[in-house]
């Protein structure tokens, strides 16, 4: 086997096997949580375009919002969520559902015009190598949509400013408050993107109204319609629980990098192995790498870059 260009002491937090879909979501009363996040990226994401992906899309929860796709790309470290969104979304022939680690994206470069990632940045114990490879697949004309959690929230500030949490919500440095789930500062969170060579066009902080009692006494759209309105306001200094960045990668390649059509999934695919990109389709089920010799498979509906088989 090839020698991987991941750096495998980075720690990768793994929901296989997980109930997520039903332990978080339904019927878990985050129908604000939801909402509002879908406002979000109805106002940063382009509608319409070639090739989506969502990184950790998880049981493909957003999908429905990426209708106006040529090509949709749901990438999770986890297999059994993949199996879950591709049970609902699997019967549309523009869905590829594809499991990987982000830190060494199985993606070729340069060929997704938007990105989106949300609820994943604060399960990243190296932002630096996940933004690298969040860069390398978008080309100069791509947007991407990225969520972190906000270490200078609200909620924090008031807990520093009364002695009820250790850690000050304005020091720069990320906070890893439960393992592998981490909140970053803006600016620090600002000045990775840059040192990725991706660049922040607009930002909006999110989930301002994230408390049981609000939740509880007021209807989820109604908070939203009150909360989308500040959007970009909000965003100049934020303090809710949660950042979306719109940005863009200049520096990258021109648009004619795309070159892959949306329906010929062994042209987008990235050896993780050994970086070789695009594969080589053998059948309706199996690429190699033809740098390596590594075969992936796709089993269950879900093209599987986390294993190799010998080629």
């Amino acid at each position: 086997m090839a020698n991987s260009t991941l750096d495998s002491t980075t720690p990768v937090i793994d929901y296989e096997g997980s109930g997520y879909r039903t332990d978080f979501w339904v019927g878990q009363g985050r129908e604000y949580e939801d909402a509002v996040e879908r406002a979000a990226l109805g106002q940063l994401l382009p509608a319409r375009g070639r090739r989506i992906a969502e990184i950790g899309a998880g049981f493909g929860r957003l999908a429905d919002l990426y209708q106006g796709y040529e090509q949709i790309v749901l990438f999770d470290y986890s297999r059994t969520l993949l199996q879950e969104a591709a049970q609902r979304w699997g019967r549309d022939a523009r869905f590829v559902f594809v499991a990987g680690n982000v830190y060494d994206l199985p993606l070729a470069d340069g060929v997704l015009d938007s990105l989106v990632m949300v609820r994943v940045m604060h399960h990243l114990a190296n932002v630096p190598q996940a933004l690298a490879q969040l860069r390398r697949v978008l080309h100069r004309e791509s947007v991407a949509v990225l969520e972190y959690a906000n270490k200078r929230n609200l909620k924090a500030m008031l807990r520093w400013l009364v002695g009820r949490q250790e850690w000050s919500p304005f020091a720069g440095e990320p906070v890893e408050f439960v393992k592998l789930n981490f909140d970053f500062h803006p600016a620090w969170m600002g000045k990775r993107m840059g040192e990725a060579g991706l660049e922040i066009d607009r930002q909006f902080a999110v989930s301002h109204f994230r408390l049981p009692l609000l939740k509880e006494k007021i209807p989820a759209q109604s908070l939203v319609g009150i909360e989308k309105r500040f959007f970009g306001l909000s965003g100049r200094f934020p303090v809710a629980p949660s950042v979306f960045l719109q940005a863009t990668a200049p520096g990258s390649g021109p648009a004619q990098a795309l070159s892959a059509l949306p329906g010929d999934v062994a042209a987008i695919l990235r050896c993780p192995q050994c970086g070789t990109s695009p594969l080589q389709r053998l059948a309706d089920d199996r690429v190699v790498c033809p740098g390596c010799g590594e075969q992936y498979l796709r089993r269950d509906g879900i093209w599987d870059m986390k294993d190799a088989i010998p080629g």
